[in-house]
């Protein structure tokens, strides 16, 4: 056998404690619930990828990716990890969950770059090699906005990403108000998660004012097309498809119908290939770019990174939920200080390890 030949992928339960409730408009995770996967090749050569699944998300449990994984088993021993493409799309068929299929491929990558001597922020392009992130605002009282965005003024952050939806429009106007008293120069990203119809999400803009909105990420339900169009027409915001785009073939669909200006590309909703080839996507029809993920440790968020920075053009990016963990039984990835993430002194792979289990 090839010394590149996979001869092994395992897979166990990630846990990592949050220092609060990452809410959002659909639901709430108080601890990451997620699962590591260890891949190793022939020659000994070791690959890790990290599924984040978010029940109120995508729908996915930790228990549904540890089966999706075992299913893909057998598909990926004795594959070649060189061809990565080959083993996208055995893994199409093979494994039934997205987050799953992200961390499968996410191991490949990392054991094939780290044989090869190379980081994957350069075999993704290397264009640039660091990013600037937001930090999230989740749901929560007014108050609670407030205090979140203190904290985030006093590390250096310039763009805050508030969580809106799943409750009355005018409890949103409130929160979004307490921001700006304290930031009035933040750029404001809004992220409603499909949780509005089109009047509501228009009210919402009415009040706050297109002007002091940035980005208005996903506010109508992630299968409705038309209700994304006719809210950026109505609007005249700059808006995100997130949930509606999960394959290239979406981001060609929303670009033909301009029901956005955004694609937000997260590999946790379908796999690193799958959103390398989205961003290809996007750049061909003059769409911008957004990097986001889930509940993801520095795992799967250097992943993210990696690919943003590799192919470089992202307007925004949403790497930030690491700053919602503690205990994280990791290290390595990218360097963060406030909202920059310092990339360049990764060698092999994406350069996390994990340093503790259970």
């Amino acid at each position: 056998m090839a010394a590149t030949t996979i001869a092994e992928v395992n897979a166990e339960p990630l846990t990592v404690a949050l220092t609060e409730p990452f809410g959002i408009a659909t639901g709430a995770q108080s601890t990451a619930e997620n699962v590591l996967v260890e891949l190793r090749l022939e020659d000994g050569t070791m690959g890790i990828g990290e599924a984040a699944p978010f029940p109120a998300v995508n729908g996915e449990t930790r228990d549904g990716a540890l089966e999706a994984v075992a299913e893909a088993r057998a598909a990926l021993v004795g594959e070649d990890a060189t061809r990565f493409r080959r083993l996208a799309d055995i893994l199409r068929e093979a494994c039934s969950a997205p987050t799953a299929r992200c961390a499968l491929e996410s191991a490949v990558l990392d054991a094939f770059t780290r044989r090869a001597g190379v980081s994957l922020l350069a075999f993704f392009g290397g264009r640039e090699t660091a990013l600037t992130t937001d930090i999230t605002v989740v749901t929560g009282s007014p108050d609670h906005a407030a205090r979140a965005t203190e904290r985030a003024k006093a590390q250096g952050f310039t763009t805050l990403k508030v969580k809106v939806g799943g409750g009355a429009v005018e409890h949103d106007v409130a929160r979004i108000t307490a921001i700006l008293d304290v930031m009035p120069e933040a750029r404001l990203v809004l992220d409603a998660n499909g949780a509005f119809d089109v009047d509501q999400g228009a009210h919402l803009v009415e009040q706050i004012g297109a002007g002091r909105i940035a980005l208005f990420e996903q506010p109508t339900p992630g299968g409705d097309l038309d209700a994304l169009r006719s809210f950026r027409k109505r609007t005249r915001v700059r808006v995100a498809a997130d949930e509606i785009a999960r394959s290239a073939a979406d981001v060609a669909m929303i670009a033909a119908m301009r029901a956005a200006d955004v694609v937000n590309v997260k590999i946790s909703k379908c796999g690193v290939v799958e959103a390398a080839d989205m961003i290809a996507a996007a750049r061909g029809y003059s769409l911008g770019l957004m990097i986001g993920g889930m509940v993801e440790t520095p795992l799967a968020m250097t992943v993210s990174a990696c690919l943003a920075a590799g192919h470089g053009g992202f307007d925004f990016v949403d790497l930030d939920t690491p700053l919602f963990m503690k205990d994280i039984p990791m290290e390595g990835g990218f360097r963060q200080i406030g909202p920059h993430l310092d990339l360049s002194h990764i060698e092999r792979g994406h350069g996390v390890v994990v340093t503790r289990r259970g």
